[in-house]
């Protein structure tokens, strides 16, 4: 019988495995991220829409996606995903669209989100942060199925690419960057209350999956 100061031993599909206090730290940590991200985004997507062309809110406005950014980054670095290429490909996205932000927020003399909005094709390297983004929620649809991420995971890129070729009505477009404001803390919330194991996942397939890298790398 396990004492209760012990771990709780979950079966795997390799074998049996413990969650430690540092597993759960880290699912915390994304959690909390995740939140921070989403606050700051819903605020930064309201503001937009009611004061967009205030100076003192554009300057707020950038220090909101820099603190999106930013915690959207903790969360990069403390998500359990199987894949370890997929994990390093949205951390690698996540790192080209801040520093394609950090250039165009200092080449540009006007506000980052006046340059975003004037200039269309700075998608194409400010989306690279949200196509991280993209793929925390395919990730969090496949995994849980989650009504929200579902809807999260075409619409983001749905608005990103209507702004960048320009066929998207404002009105319509307004709509889109609502919803994704509203799904984005909805999704956030229901991180917060749900349980910690399922988000840190079976460690045993983590296990397998480093030993199979060693193996093929001392085959080489």
């Amino acid at each position: 019988m396990t004492h209760p100061s012990e771990p709780a031993v979950y079966q795997g599909q390799f074998g049996d495995f413990t969650i430690t206090r540092d597993d759960r730290r880290e699912v915390v940590i994304y959690r909390a991220g995740l939140m921070a991200a989403a606050l700051c985004f819903a605020v930064g997507a309201g503001l937009a829409l009611w004061q967009a062309q205030n100076s003192f809110v554009l300057q707020l406005l950038t220090l909101l996606y820099t603190g999106f950014c930013l915690s959207l980054g903790v969360s990069l670095l403390t998500i359990h995903i199987y894949m370890a290429p997929l994990h390093r490909a949205l951390q690698v996205f996540w790192a080209i669209g801040c520093l394609a932000s950090l250039v165009i927020g200092h080449v540009n003399p006007e506000p980052f989100a006046l340059t975003v909005y004037n200039q269309p094709l700075s998608i194409l390297g400010v989306g690279f942060v949200f196509a991280a983004l993209s793929g925390i929620f395919f990730k969090e649809a496949v995994c849980f199925n989650r009504l929200e991420t579902k809807v999260l995971t075409p619409l983001v890129p749905l608005l990103l690419l209507g702004h960048l070729v320009g066929w998207l009505p404002l009105p319509l477009a307004q709509g889109l960057l609502v919803s994704w404001a509203v799904l984005f803390l909805i999704f956030a919330i229901r991180k917060v209350i749900q349980p910690i194991p399922p988000d840190i996942g079976d460690k045993s397939v983590f296990a397998y999956l480093k030993q199979q890298r060693l193996t093929k790398a001392n085959a080489l």
